[in-house]
């Protein structure tokens, strides 16, 4: 019994997702899953029963650029056995197969092909896209914003300054970009045109391509590294945490009552004349009274000016003085401002005397004596 046979017989694992699976000898780790077969003459039955045949149209500033180039792109599709038309009078391009084809999917390639054409990639790119392992992807961003400031920032943080970023892409992904309008066009393997998507779409929803460009630097230093090339990465992968910003509250307007008739009409002038009586008036009764409104606003006038003039007049208020708090003083205090005080009125009635005051009277009146013997 060989060892192929023995697996097969052997005991199967027992479970709800591994219960009807069986083991395929044919398929093992050693095998290229994503390797393209090449496609040759030998392995052909023989020339199509029905031709096929794909137009794209093409804007007017490409047709200068196609008519130099035709002769590379008919070149490269003979090779395949595909006939090549370019028409300048309707502005499109038309890809047929002929007897000598022989590959039944080079048809697609050539569809693809003129699309890139049309969407304004070098021939040299566009011609990669005929080799088997090389694919194309056209992603449209132009209905991923509503604004049209806004999209037209994201696109140019697509490609950076300089096409820095853009380059950073091409580099990481081995896929050549090209953003136009409101298409990106890619080119390259299939594992690259995915993170190329992945990368674009993620920018036009406002998330960076630096992020992007980051887990896939990492995630390429991991796959050269022998030891870690099978295991799992998200241990070494960046998470990036999403910054929720405040919004702005939006003011609720509070709806007004319904009312089932419409709202009225404003006033005019004849309106307004029928409603005050003026409308019936005569020309000289128009007049009177014309001349009676500017009587009473002169006057009221004048009486408003010469206000304005009493007001220079009137004096401004008085101030009022104010009044001083008296300051409880000690017993002590109190007794010597006393005797300061009194000493300064004796100082002062001592000064006020004359010198003869102080000298003594030569006649003096005698008081008259009570004894009658004298």
């Amino acid at each position: 019994m060989s060892e192929v046979e023995a697996d097969v017989e052997g005991p199967q694992s027992v479970g709800k997702k591994g219960k009807y699976r069986r083991p395929k000898p044919w398929d093992h780790d050693g095998i290229d899953h994503w390797k393209i077969e090449e496609f040759t003459p030998d392995h052909s039955s023989g020339p199509f029963l029905e031709e096929s045949s794909f137009v794209t149209l093409f804007p007017q500033y490409r047709e200068k650029y196609l008519r130099q180039v035709w002769p590379t792109v008919t070149k490269t599709l003979d090779a395949h056995g595909i006939s090549c038309e370019l028409n300048l009078i309707e502005g499109s391009m038309t890809v047929k197969t002929t007897r000598k084809t022989f590959d039944p999917f080079a048809i697609l390639k050539a569809k693809e092909l003129i699309k890139l054409l049309a969407r304004s990639v070098p021939v040299e790119q566009a011609t990669k896209i005929m080799t088997d392992d090389i694919a194309s992807d056209i992603i449209k961003i132009g209905n991923t914003t509503r604004n049209k400031e806004r999209f037209v920032k994201r696109r140019q943080r697509l490609i950076g300054p300089n096409g820095s970023t853009l380059k950073a892409i091409e580099l990481l992904t081995d896929c050549y970009v090209l953003v136009q309008g409101n298409t990106v066009s890619a080119v390259g393997t299939h594992k690259g045109l995915k993170q190329v998507r992945k990368i674009v779409e993620d920018c036009m929803n406002n998330v960076h391509p630096v992020y992007n460009i980051k887990i896939l630097m990492i995630k390429r230093e991991l796959s050269r590294d022998d030891q870690l090339k099978s295991e799992n990465w998200d241990r070494f992968l960046p998470k990036f945490k999403k910054k929720n910003q405040k919004q702005k509250k939006t003011e609720r307007k509070e709806k007004k009552p319904y009312t089932p008739f419409p709202p009225l009409p404003p006033e005019s002038k004849v309106d307004r004349q029928l409603e005050s009586g003026e409308y019936f008036l005569s020309e000289r009764g128009k007049s009177k009274r014309s001349v009676h409104e500017k009587k009473e606003a002169a006057a009221e006038k004048s009486t408003r000016k010469r206000q304005e003039r009493a007001k220079e007049y009137i004096p401004p208020p008085a101030e009022k003085r104010q009044k001083i708090e008296s300051v409880p003083r000690d017993m002590e205090d109190l007794k010597k401002s006393v005797r300061k005080k009194v000493k300064e009125k004796v100082r002062r009635s001592s000064s006020s005397k004359g010198t003869n005051d102080y000298l003594t009277p030569k006649n003096k009146a005698k008081k008259p004596s009570t004894n009658p013997t004298e």
